[in-house]
């Protein structure tokens, strides 16, 4: 049986990650949607509920902790596993991330293997 594709939708304004994520989705055989900020992001989610959100911390006018906390208010996203993706990586960085909603942390650089781990673990327990 053919497995579905899954949407993973990235928050991420550095084109750089954007493409570092867009290349480990691609290969693990799912759909990429892009949000390069916020309201983007909220755009996107007004009518799409992706099976797992990779989002920057770090955004440009609403950041990461601000949007992880509507989309966990939101009946409809609260359930999707939430990962932050942010390069401050100072002590309290994570639990801030965590208080927010989010259910995992990676800190950039983004660490290939930790990603594709990451995505693989969220994306696979579905299925049960």
């Amino acid at each position: 049986m053919a497995e579905e594709r899954k949407q993973v939708l990235c928050v991420e304004d550095n084109s750089v990650n954007m493409l570092l994520v867009s290349r480990i989705v691609e290969a693990e055989g799912h759909e990429l949607i892009k949000a390069e900020d916020g309201p983007k992001a909220l755009d996107i989610l007004s009518d799409t509920v992706p099976d797992i959100i990779l989002l920057d911390i770090n955004l440009p006018g609403i950041d990461g902790l601000e949007l992880a906390r509507r989309f966990k208010a939101d009946d409809r996203l609260a359930p999707v596993p939430l990962v932050a993706t942010t390069a401050q990586v100072l002590v309290g960085d994570r639990e801030r991330c965590l208080e927010a909603g989010c259910d995992d942390y990676l800190p950039k650089p983004l660490d290939i293997r930790k990603l594709r781990e990451v995505i693989r673990q969220y994306l696979d327990n579905s299925e049960q």
